[in-house]
């Protein structure tokens, strides 16, 4: 028994530190409309911007702010908050807006509901980019229908008033844009949820590149008929709305949009998918380049296959040794004299630019390291290609020309003496025998 209550203790005060990280209210600011006939006959509205709360609480709660229209969200099938979850309230932008169901009255069917409601759309958007959810805000009304388009003769809201209403459709993605790869897999995502069972779904994908608009999937559950690819219908029936691209392309890039429709509510989400390429950046040199004092080489950095088309490539000189210095160190130079080319189109729309620039060989500047730099949006960091300069004194043929001139005359003479030697040598040789004879004569 005692485990139990220290197990069912454990769950309370789980469930309180959850609460307690709940968002529990949010400042808002609501864009209300004044609807006007122009003297011309056209209808004219004025968007006025207006402050509010969005507040979490049951019926009956006192407003956080007393002085701004306060949306008190009560409890339903839906809590718009599960939809935020691991984002602080500072985190967030919420925007409130008025929201026209163009006419047509349908009975949202749910317990207790009326025949007519006025209807508010919330918008709430990561400031990082992590998420946007769109939920419809359902406030019940005791008056019949406008017999006109609503927004021609909206309800007036009070600057200190407090409208009670529930969550009765709810858009998600966590991808409101996207950064993809040529060839590269990637799935946009698209959830929803309807506070009661068995719904009327629309669900449709579109996309938009340059003024173009194609439908790409739609599927309405009355019907079960689907047209188009990149959906599962499985997941569909779990709410997960998801587009699949298996391969993308450079006529991927656009904007894709999930729409999902429960009469007589509409909504749709717009989700970036940009397509970037990072750039593969090489030398026309070796690690190590070695020229003579007064040489010059065109060396080139270049950066290929990237998209889109802005790139920035920054040559740098540096003195490795002395570059390791903690305090002190001169900084990179950056170099001036350096050409670009212009940009090159590959096939398969990507692009290709070459940096470059003629080094004139010193001997000052042997040792030294020079960096290419290659900055594009797709890299995380800049990439980096590096050489090592190495300058050697010039070579004086004169002075090569005129020892070895010696030393030709000098073999040469040595030869002609050789020569000379062994001549003498030979001669003596051939007078050896007439004084052999000789001396026998005179023995005689």
């Amino acid at each position: 028994m005692r485990l139990i209550l220290k197990i069912l203790s454990y769950l309370y005060l789980c469930a309180g530190v959850q609460c307690v990280h709940q968002v529990s209210w949010l400042p808002c600011q609501f864009t209300d409309e004044h609807v006007s006939v122009n003297n011309e006959g056209h209808t004219e509205t004025q968007h006025i911007l207006r402050e509010a709360m969005l507040q979490f609480g049951q019926i009956g709660d006192p407003p956080v702010n007393p002085h701004a229209i306060t949306f008190l969200i009560t409890a339903s099938k839906l809590d718009l908050r599960r939809y935020v979850e691991g984002a602080e309230a500072e985190q967030l932008e919420c925007e409130l807006r008025r929201y026209s169901t163009d006419g047509i009255y349908v009975r949202w069917p749910v317990k207790g509901a009326l025949d007519y409601n006025n209807w508010f759309s919330c918008t709430l958007r990561h400031t990082k980019g992590l998420f946007t959810v769109t939920g419809f805000l359902r406030h019940p009304s005791d008056q019949p229908p406008p017999g006109q388009q609503d927004y021609r003769r909206w309800t007036p809201i009070g600057d200190r008033e407090i409208l009670t209403t529930t969550v009765a459709m709810v858009i998600k993605t966590q991808s409101p844009s996207v950064r993809a790869g040529l060839g590269s897999e990637q799935k946009l995502h698209c959830q929803f949820a309807v506070d009661h069972k068995g719904p009327n779904v629309t669900v449709e994908w579109h996309m938009q590149h340059r003024g173009e608009r194609t439908r790409l999937f739609s599927h309405t559950s009355r019907t079960g008929q689907s047209q188009g690819t990149g959906v599962r219908l499985k997941s569909l029936e779990g709410g997960d709305a998801s587009y699949s691209l298996p391969f993308t392309k450079m006529s991927s890039e656009g904007t894709y949009i999930c729409s999902v429709s429960v009469l007589p509510l509409f909504v749709s989400l717009d989700i970036g998918l940009h397509i970037e390429e990072p750039p593969r950046v090489s030398l026309n040199v070796g690690p190590t380049l070695s020229l003579q004092d007064g040489g010059e080489q065109k060396v080139a950095c270049e950066a290929e296959s990237y998209y889109p088309l802005d790139v920035e490539i920054v040559w740098k000189v540096q003195d490795p040794a002395v570059s390791g210095q903690r305090v002190g160190a001169p900084l990179p130079k950056v170099l001036q004299n350096v050409l670009l080319s212009s940009h090159k189109h590959n096939q398969d729309k990507t692009f290709s630019l070459t940096s470059f620039f003629y080094l004139e060989a010193s001997l000052r500047d042997s040792g030294k390291q020079f960096t290419c730099i290659v900055s594009h949006q797709s890299l995380r960091m800049p990439i980096r290609k590096s050489f090592i300069l190495t300058v050697e004194e010039p070579i004086i043929w004169t002075f090569y020309l005129t020892v070895g001139f010696m030393v030709v005359a000098l073999v040469v003479i040595l030869c002609v003496m050789l020569c000379y030697l062994h001549s003498g040598d030979r001669t003596n040789h051939t007078e050896q025998p007439w004084k052999t004879e000789q001396t026998s004569s005179e023995h005689q």
